[in-house]
């Protein structure tokens, strides 16, 4: 998955989360922690299906958002100076 795109921080609410990719026209964000580290990506079509669940508040922020698929960690960075032995 692709790891650029806006930013935003783990105590954004679904909804403002939501709000930001419309107007940012992306399919997705990077949420960052408090410390200001990546933390994973949130696609719109999980903050949707979030949303749209029957537990949903308003209250949901990004964070709360389970391990059960919501966040996609960011790859690992390659190094291209390692070279791997065949």
């Amino acid at each position: 998955m692709d790891t650029a795109g806006p930013q935003v921080w783990d105590d954004m609410t679904v909804e403002v989360a939501l709000s930001v990719m419309a107007a940012a026209r992306t399919g997705h964000l990077v949420v960052c922690d408090g410390d200001g580290r990546r933390t994973g990506l949130v696609t719109r079509a999980r903050l949707t299906a979030v949303r749209n669940g029957s537990g949903y508040t308003d209250r949901i922020r990004l964070r709360d958002v389970s391990d059960g698929g919501s966040f996609a960690s960011p790859p690992a960075p390659s190094n291209p100076l390692v070279s791997q032995a065949p």
